[in-house]
């Protein structure tokens, strides 16, 4: 250490720290890229090989890194690859939806091993409950994993989580959800390690991860569907806001929907957008306009066979979306826009709100139909899960390589040093 370092008010990091900084170091690597060796490492890292060399000997005898065989077909002496083990952890992710309950768990690559799902409508929050649990082991017995094995479990859910109630808040149509005893009962199904992801903030994280949000580092995922939401990635990075309510556009107070005026009590409970622009807003408007349908999808068929009662509504929900996205456009300016759910996904619906749009909007973002399928809440949650598993494992890994190790010598500096602020 230098004597300015010393002036300044640093000490030395001891060998121990070092250590478990250079195996975090690699461990992250790995992870990036996939199978590499200890050359790799050592280049990218900007370690010593014998250094390299030792961290790796600590995170293989951990059980997070395995070696994976050798790079064969170049010059020299093949070299051994290594890899994060699969098996040292298993991500669950869950989508509890309005009718359906979805669910996957994958391993800490990211493989998926198992996924299934059941339909619920309609049912009451313990039915629901027991029902998700019933899912849940479902997919792990064909995993061949147990639900105590599990390393995270992440459940994408309409609503936000409120640490002041320690429960679920604003959870539109889900009745009874908002409940604390509903969080206390998934905590004692699925453990303390359970974390609960807003159910379109976690469609956005799938959009990043294997959709059109991959080519922008800045975008928003807007669902509308049974419910109404929006995800908002910026510079790679989901933004939940202060109070974890960022993207709750349900709330937006636009109210020209095609079914007119809403209720007060439904405002409370959804939100004013959601009340009067949400798939049983189409039905309403629909059935007052005197079609027989039963659903907003019959209402869009409707339209697309030229009923013209039917392509009224379709068009005041175009308008009344576009409105929405012109809010966020002038708050945000993101470069994409994906529309995602039933009502988002309908065909010809996206070009009706680019139309819309490009009567009001300062400005014109992509925008782009999801093509992610009903998958994508259960990919996103897997995508939280795997960065929560791997956090929680590594940093057991320090833990226990801190609890093991005695404390270093005054003398004993190793091979690389450190400087850190006193404390």
């Amino acid at each position: 250490m230098t004597d300015a370092a010393a002036g300044a008010g640093f000490t030395p990091a001891r060998p121990q720290l070092i250590r478990t900084m250079n195996e975090q170091l690699l461990l992250n690597q790995i992870r990036q890229l996939g199978l590499c060796s200890r050359a790799d490492l050592a280049r990218l890292s900007g370690l010593s090989k014998p250094t390299v060399s030792l961290a790796l000997a600590n995170v293989e005898r951990s059980g997070l890194v395995r070696t994976a065989g050798q790079r064969t077909g170049v010059p020299g002496r093949s070299a051994v690859l290594y890899e994060i083990r699969p098996e040292a952890g298993y991500v669950l992710g869950l989508d509890i939806g309005h009718e359906y309950l979805r669910g996957a768990i994958a391993d800490l690559t990211g493989e998926i091993r198992a996924k299934a799902e059941s339909r619920c409508p309609a049912a009451s929050v313990s039915k629901r409950v027991s029902e998700l649990v019933r899912l849940a082991d479902g997919i792990c017995s064909a995993a061949g994993v147990t639900r105590a094995e599990v390393t995270q479990t992440v459940l994408g859910s309409p609503g936000v989580y409120d640490p002041r109630r320690d429960a679920i808040t604003l959870t539109g149509g889900m009745a009874g959800w908002d409940r604390p005893a509903v969080l206390a009962g998934l905590r004692g199904a699925f453990g303390e390690n359970l974390a609960v992801e807003n159910d379109t903030d976690a469609a956005a994280l799938a959009e990043r991860e294997h959709g059109h949000g991959r080519e922008f580092p800045s975008f928003v995922f807007v669902s509308i569907g049974t419910g109404i939401g929006m995800g908002l990635v910026l510079g790679g990075q989901l933004h939940r806001g202060a109070h974890g309510v960022a993207g709750e556009i349900a709330f937006l107070p636009i109210t020209e929907g095609p079914a007119g005026e809403p209720a007060d009590d439904e405002v409370r409970r959804r939100g004013t957008l959601e009340a009067v622009g949400s798939a049983a807003a189409i039905v309403r408007a629909a059935r007052r306009a005197g079609l027989r349908t039963q659903s907003a999808r019959q209402v869009f068929a409707a339209a697309a066979a030229g009923d013209d009662r039917a392509a009224a509504i379709v068009a005041a929900e175009a308008r009344l979306v576009a409105k929405a996205i012109c809010a966020i456009v002038a708050v945000v300016d993101p470069g994409l826009v994906v529309l995602g759910g039933g009502i988002g996904q309908a065909p010809g619906f996206a070009a009706a709100v680019g139309t819309e749009l490009g009567r009001i909007a300062p400005v014109l973002p992509e925008l782009r139909v999801s093509a992610l399928g009903t998958s994508a809440v259960v990919d996103g949650c897997l995508a939280s899960g795997a960065d929560l598993a791997w956090g929680r494992l590594t940093a057991q890994l320090a833990q226990a390589q801190a609890d093991q190790l005695p404390a270093a010598a005054d003398g004993d500096r190793g091979d690389q040093m450190v400087a850190l602020p006193a404390t």
